[in-house]
Formats: C-alpha cells, structure tokens, sequence
C-alpha cells in the first residue's frame, strides 16, 4: 500500500511542475498561485491603511481634545476647581484635567479673513493632557496678554507669518464688551483687538489645523469679558480606563447644561463612515480570493483529466478513494499556502514602505490628513491568512471528490 503523506511533496511537484502539455498545466497553477496572492495581498493594504486612518483620526483626537470632554451648552461656569473636583469624585480613573474657554470669531490676516475658533488653555494644566507643546511646528505656545498660537492650514490660509500681526475680531458683542448669543437689538460694534502670532501648531487633522487659534487662558477671558469662566473640561484617564463609560457617568451625574462626550463620540459619523467602508471594501477585496480559488478547482479538474493514466496506476497500486481525495486537497491546500504567503510577505513591505516613507500625499481638506497612513495589525492579517486557506481548502473539495470516485479503468480505458 502506497504511504501517500510521505509520498505527497513529491507527487505534488511532479503533477504541478510536469511538462506535459508543454507546461500549461504548471503555468495555469502559478495563475492560480497569483491570484491568490494578489486578493491577500490587496486586503493586507486596504485593511492597514485603514486601520491607519482609524488610529490616525484617533491620535490626534485624544491629542487636541484628551479622552473625555465636559462643555456647557449655555454660558460659561465659575469657579472651574470646584467642577474639575466633582469630576475627579465621579471617576476616580481620571488621571488630568484641564479647563479652557473656547468661544467662535473672525480672523484677519495679512491678506484673508476667516472663521476661527478661540481657545482659551490653562498652560499649567493643558500639558498633561493635551499635546498642543509637541505639535509646535514653530515658536512657542502664548504665555502673555495679547498672543497667540494658530493652526498650520488657518495661518497659510491667512498668510499669517511666526512673530506677525492678526486681529481678532468677535462680532457680535454687547455694551459691556461680553458676547451675546442673538439678540440683534442690544448688539453693539464688533470688537477688535490686535494679536501677535507667537506659534504654529499642527495637529495633522484639517478641522483642527484650519480653524483653532490657541491663546492664555486669563487674556482670552478678558478678550470675551468673561473673567474666571470656563466651558470646557477636558480629561485623560489612566491606562485602561473606559472614556465612553467615564463620559455616560458624567453626563448622568451633571445634567443639563453640561455634556460629556469620549473622544469617539467627537467624531462619531465619521469613525462610522471608515467601519462602514471597511467592511464593504474587504468584501469586495475577498471576491478576488474566492475568484482565484475557482483557478485552483479548474487547475485540479485539468490536473486530473491530464493526469489520468498516472492516477488510475496509483490507484492499480494501493491507492485508496480516501487517500486520492487527501492527497489532491493537500495539492490545492498546498497553492493557497503558498499564495498567501507571498501576498503576505508582499503586502506587509508594501506597507513599510508606506508607513517609513509617507511618500503618497493626500489633499487634507478632503480627508482630513495630509498623507497615507498605514497600521498593520496582526491579528487582521492572521484573519485574512486563515480566510484565504479556507477559500482554498473548500475549493479542492469538488476535485478531490471526483477523483476518488473514479475507477482505476477509467484512466487506462484509452491507453
């Protein structure tokens, strides 16, 4: 009886790799071969690059925002030590807190006016829980009366340059100097200051970059006549610590007008709109595989017509139904291996290189980063391996089906 697991390489390499029919069955297989490495290696990419937009988008998020942000939907709230004790109180995972007053106005440039928004940070806080001091890309975060910090996108959209002059115009203002909400009747003139540019930030998301102006928390309350008044809390918590949990109990805990959001909430259509495209992308990504999976039954079904004399004289030798049927998925199983480790292997080096050299650029304001990036997360590539192996496996059923029905005769009835 012929022991065909330790026969199986050899038989494997001569059916494959045999030069009847002038070597088209052989290149038919490496066909096959391909294009299974090419559906790993596509989904490989898409998935990291994604997986790299999600983590990106994340990043910078908890970068400019921390995990958890508490803000007011009505005027600003006194004593702000008070309310970031509560918090401490309500989750004791917080591990910084930091309070800003954040407020929409106009900008004026050298040469462009735009919309902006004016936050007001707490230096000594801010550092523990943003990253606004890493994200200099020049000079220096203001510390004084009367400067400033711009996003990268709103300093080149205003040609505004490190050291030189914008103004910060609020438009709409009461008597008494404060901001008002809409009542067109006690409106009074616009107010106007003059500020000095003392900072570039890039955060390396667009909404952020075009829009932020980052002042000293006591000059931006003097700018909007509102002294010692907040709206907005902002959070990072320990490793490990739930921010979609700590932010439910915060808004169960304040009410009205306070409101809590994670930092996956800030962005939540849009974190939504990546799940969403994933998934359909990798859909459509694996109809490649199960495309070259059909190459791999029709490269099995030729092997088998072509092959029919030696087969029928394995099976005149010993050769059970049983062990022809294993011996030819192990063949198939043996194309989808190999596939899918060259569209591994290649997937994940075309994936360095995008990450190391960054080298496709994207238009940020459509989406929202500047470049490619690129996250390779093993445990979805080892997913997309085993999905490729079983499109493989159950592609060799039919094959291996039909050849171990065959009787011996019928592949010497001709001979």
């Amino acid at each position: 009886m012929i022991r065909v697991w330790s026969a199986v390489p050899v038989l494997a390499k001569r059916f494959l790799l045999s030069k009847t029919s002038d070597g088209f069955l052989s290149f038919i297989a490496w066909v096959s071969v391909f294009g299974v490495a090419l559906g790993v290696l596509a989904l490989t990419v898409v998935t990291s690059v994604i997986n790299g937009f999600e983590g990106e988008l994340a990043r910078v998020i908890t970068a400019m925002n921390g995990d958890v942000v508490v803000f007011t939907h009505s005027d600003p709230v006194r004593d702000p030590l008070a309310i970031e004790q509560k918090i401490r109180s309500i989750v004791p995972e917080t591990q910084a807190i930091t309070h800003s007053l954040i407020s929409e106005l106009m900008i004026s440039g050298p040469s462009g006016v735009a919309g902006s928004v004016l936050e007001g940070v707490d230096l000594k806080s801010m550092r523990g829980v943003t990253q606004l001091q890493s994200r200099l890309t020049s000079g220096r975060l203001p510390e004084a009366r009367g400067e400033v910090a711009l996003g990268s996108a709103l300093a080149e959209r205003i040609h505004a340059e490190l050291e030189g002059e914008v103004r910060l115009i609020l438009p709409f203002v009461s008597s008494n100097g404060a901001e008002l909400a809409g009542d067109e009747d006690a409106l009074g003139a616009p107010k106007v200051i003059k500020a000095k540019v003392v900072g570039v930030i890039r955060m390396g998301m667009y909404e952020y970059d075009s829009k932020f102006i980052f002042g000293e928390l006591g000059d931006v309350q003097s700018f909007l006549a509102q002294p010692d008044q907040v709206n907005t809390f902002k959070l990072r918590l320990k490793s490990g610590a739930s921010s979609s949990a700590a932010a439910e109990k915060l808004t169960d805990h304040f009410g009205y007008p306070f409101k809590a959001r994670d930092w996956t909430q800030l962005n939540r259509n849009l974190f939504y709109a990546i799940q969403l495209e994933k998934a359909v992308i990798s859909i459509i990504l694996t109809v490649i595989v199960i495309v070259a999976a059909f190459n791999v039954v029709s490269t099995l079904m030729m092997m088998i017509h072509d092959k029919g004399r030696e087969i029928a004289i394995l099976k005149a030798m010993g050769l059970r139904p049983g062990q022809s049927f294993r011996l030819f998925v192990l063949i198939g199983l043996g194309m989808g291996f190999v596939g899918t480790f060259f569209g591994v292997g290649f997937g994940y080096l075309l994936c360095w290189i995008l990450e190391k050299t960054r080298w496709i650029d994207l238009p940020s304001d459509i989406y929202y980063i500047g470049f490619l990036p690129v996250r390779v997360q093993w445990l979805e590539i080892g997913l997309i391996a085993l999905l490729a192996i079983t499109i493989s496996f159950l592609a060799t059923l039919y094959p291996g089906w039909q050849v171990s029905r065959r009787s011996p005769l019928e592949g010497l009835r001709y001979e």
